[in-house]
C-alpha cells in the first residue's frame, strides 16, 4: 500500500483518519503543522497528502503553494481535508493548487474511496 502524510492539527481528526488508513494498509505519516509537513514531504516523499486547510500559522494553502513550487514535492498530489464546506470552498481550495477536496466530517467509506482512487 501507499505512504500517506496526514496534516491536522485537530487529535481525534488525527487518530481517526490515521486509524482509517491504517486499516486499509497504507503507512501513515502525521504532521500537527505545515511547517513540519513541508520537511516530512521533502524528506520521505509520500503518496499522497492529506491536508487541513485551517491550520495554526501557515494555513493548509499556504504550505499547498510551498510544495506545489518545490520541484521536489510538486508531483506530490495534495487532498484538503476541511471543515470548509461552503458554496464556493472547494473552487477556491482546488485554485489553490490542491489536487481534491474532502469535506468534514468524513464519511467512512467516502473518504476511502477517494483515496484510493487519487492513488489509483
Amino acid at each position: 500500500m501507499a505512504t500517506i502524510l496526514i496534516v491536522e492539527d485537530n487529535p481525534d481528526n488525527m487518530t481517526l483518519t490515521v486509524l482509517l488508513l491504517q486499516s486499509a494498509g497504507h503507512t501513515v505519516l502525521s504532521a500537527v503543522d505545515a511547517e513540519a509537513r513541508l520537511t516530512l514531504a521533502r524528506d520521505q516523499q509520500p503518496a499522497l497528502i492529506l491536508m487541513d486547510i485551517q491550520l495554526p500559522g501557515m494555513d493548509g494553502l499556504q504550505a499547498t503553494a510551498l510544495l506545489k513550487q518545490d520541484a521536489a514535492t510538486r508531483a506530490i498530489p495534495v487532498i484538503a481535508l476541511t471543515a470548509l464546506a461552503m458554496k464556493g470552498d472547494e473552487e477556491r481550495i482546488r485554485a489553490a493548487g490542491c489536487d481534491g477536496y474532502i469535506a468534514k466530517p468524513i464519511g467512512i467509506k467516502d473518504f476511502l474511496a477517494s483515496v484510493a482512487a487519487r492513488l489509483a
